[in-house]
């Protein structure tokens, strides 16, 4: 099968190596004038990994499209819509199978990113979402992981479940796409809060920011309309130890680094997911305790100690009403 993949980051150069690895004939997509595509283009590799001769390269876009059957998208989620816009304007868009590989919510409207895609490319076109747990460095040196494949149309995640699964990757049918999308997003929220705590020397607290993660995200999910269970599979508690522990987690390090005043270079989704959630909570009606500390710490200035041991210090209450 013919299988393009949009977006030659970490994420993405790790989609080439896997599907080319597991059989696949694989091109990768990257921005003309992108440093990732272009160090590729040199050297065959990047910090993490080198890429067969199998794997085309290329920087056209019309190109991409034509090639795949399966069209693997991985790029930030908040460029999402007008990337959606260019892809529509490139054309041939027709009896191709789209997946969303990156997690996050729309920070300007709260909306879930397959949303974002059906309202740009038209909501016939057939795609799903890629989420669940697995940093790229542990898949190179072999080590498997758990992982979820949604849509809202059970025959295509079949379809792409059985092109992509392997035994480094073992995919399960996601059956509740609002919830796994938002517990996939906020899943970055938590590993931020995670991180602060790790700074401020408060690590022994993230056992109780899990419990009390889950509870608040589940709440929002129902609200929305998903099923609250969901947030306890693979998209979001089961993605916990590659986010809240790993020293590989982006949004673990950037909350450590945001606390301790040092300047994180990479990209972080949960910033802008933190923005999507105080959208949800006042839509919804919901209380996110977890969300709006961290919404205060990081725009709003206020101290982080201060406002995480507030989250655990709250007036005595029953756990689980």
């Amino acid at each position: 099968m013919n299988i393009s993949v949009l977006g030659c980051g970490r994420w993405g150069a790790f989609l080439a190596w896997y599907v080319s690895h597991i059989g696949h004939k694989v091109m990768l997509w990257g921005r003309a004038n992108s440093d990732n595509l272009k160090e590729l283009r040199i050297n065959r590799s990047n910090q993490y990994l080198k890429l067969s001769r199998d794997v085309e390269l290329t920087d056209s876009l019309e190109k991409a499209i034509t090639f795949g059957d399966i069209i693997l998208i991985s790029i930030s989620a908040q460029k999402l819509r007008d990337f959606s816009k260019r892809l529509k304007e490139v054309g041939n868009l027709e009896n191709k199978k789209y997946v969303l590989c990156m997690k996050g919510l729309e920070s300007s409207t709260g909306k879930r990113l397959s949303q974002v895609f059906k309202e740009e490319m038209g909501f016939g076109i057939k795609s799903a979402v890629w989420l669940g747990p697995g940093h790229v460095q542990d898949f190179l040196k072999g080590i498997p992981n758990c992982m979820v494949i949604g849509s809202e149309d059970i025959e295509l995640t079949k379809i792409i479940v059985n092109a992509l699964n392997s035994d480094l990757i073992r995919f399960y049918y996601g059956q509740d796409l609002i919830g796994n999308e938002v517990g996939a997003a906020t899943k970055n929220v938590i590993g931020i809060a995670a991180g602060m705590l790790d700074g401020l020397g408060y690590s022994s607290l993230k056992g109780a920011l899990m419990a009390r993660g889950t509870r608040e995200i589940s709440k929002l999910v129902r609200a929305m309309g998903g099923n609250d269970i969901t947030i306890y599979g693979l998209s979001h508690l089961g993605d916990y130890e590659a986010t809240l522990f790993s020293e590989n987690s982006h949004n673990r390090q950037f909350g450590e680094d945001f606390v301790k005043n040092i300047k994180f270079e990479k990209l972080a989704e949960g910033v802008s997911t933190i923005e999507a959630l105080s959208i949800l909570s006042s839509k919804y009606n919901i209380e996110l305790p977890i969300c709006k500390a961290l919404y205060e710490v990081i725009f709003n200035n206020k101290d982080a100690a201060k406002e995480l041991l507030d989250l655990f210090l709250r007036p005595v209450k029953f756990e689980f009403i």
